[in-house]
């Protein structure tokens, strides 16, 4: 039986239902598909769908999410293939499109982020999953506001993604919403991913620097390296998947910010 469904950049993706041979090109979806209860319908996937871990070794890897391997990809005649707009490149996508249905995302929000769940839940059959998922999403990040009210946390934060040169996450990104949830305030005006200088951080008074451990791996000793030029600010090494994932890791992100939160009270 063939269905339709309308991507969420507007593209409307016909594909046999349910998807047998799916490949998936976006590691946090990777492991929302597994996490939903799929198993041998997932035929491919990238080098960076390292969720789970055991799921990754057994399955073919076409490649990374910026560049995929195409010829690859179309020698698992897959059925359907699940992307994302911000993650995939514009032209890998198009030249897929023209060989096979290709659902993508585009998400910006923790709503947009549920809403996702609930659509990729139905592309491949798994509604309930999906939704049992989303109840607990909501529920966690609902309580999460909560306790950052009732703790009176609001602190300027940075967030680093990268150095040489060194790059935030700005407005409009998924990071920005996960950080108002917790009770901090982005510092950094701009939308998506800019470029700035520790001398501009410096002048921006923030209160707190997060260091991303990916898609740049920071350490300790880029602490010291930005304490040098920021002495008065606090700065945490903080894991980039709590911050950044927006499939099923979600539901482990909410005991990670539990915890975290702690931290800024």
């Amino acid at each position: 039986m063939q269905k339709s469904f309308t991507d969420q950049m507007g593209r409307r993706v016909t594909f046999d239902f349910p998807p047998k041979r799916i490949i998936s090109i976006v590691p946090s979806q990777t492991e929302l598909l597994f996490d939903l209860g799929l198993d041998s319908e997932i035929v491919g996937l990238t080098k960076f769908c390292i969720h789970p871990i055991e799921k990754f070794a057994e399955r073919t890897k076409v490649g990374g999410t910026k560049k995929l391997n195409i010829d690859l990809i179309k020698d698992l005649k897959p059925d359907l293939i699940i992307g994302n707009k911000e993650e995939n490149t514009q032209s890998d996508i198009e030249e897929l499109a023209a060989h096979f249905p290709v659902w993508m995302s585009d998400i910006f929000t923790l709503d947009d982020a549920m809403k996702t769940i609930m659509e990729i839940g139905a592309l491949v059959d798994k509604e309930p999953e999906a939704n049992y998922l989303n109840h607990l999403i909501y529920a966690g990040f609902r309580d999460l506001k909560m306790l950052a009210l009732q703790n009176k946390i609001d602190r300027k934060v940075a967030y680093l993604i990268w150095r040489k040169p060194y790059m935030a996450a700005g407005k409009n990104t998924f990071i920005d919403d996960v950080l108002l949830s917790n009770g901090m305030t982005n510092v950094i005006k701009q939308n998506r991913y800019p470029i700035v200088t520790l001398e501009e951080l410096k002048t921006l008074d923030c209160d707190l620097i997060l260091l991303s451990s990916e898609p740049y791996p920071f350490n300790e000793k880029h602490i010291e390296e930005i304490k040098n030029a920021i002495p008065d600010t606090t700065i945490l090494l903080v894991d980039g998947e709590m911050f950044s994932w927006y499939g099923s890791r979600l539901v482990k992100a909410v005991q990670y910010f539990f915890e975290f939160q702690k931290q800024l009270y």
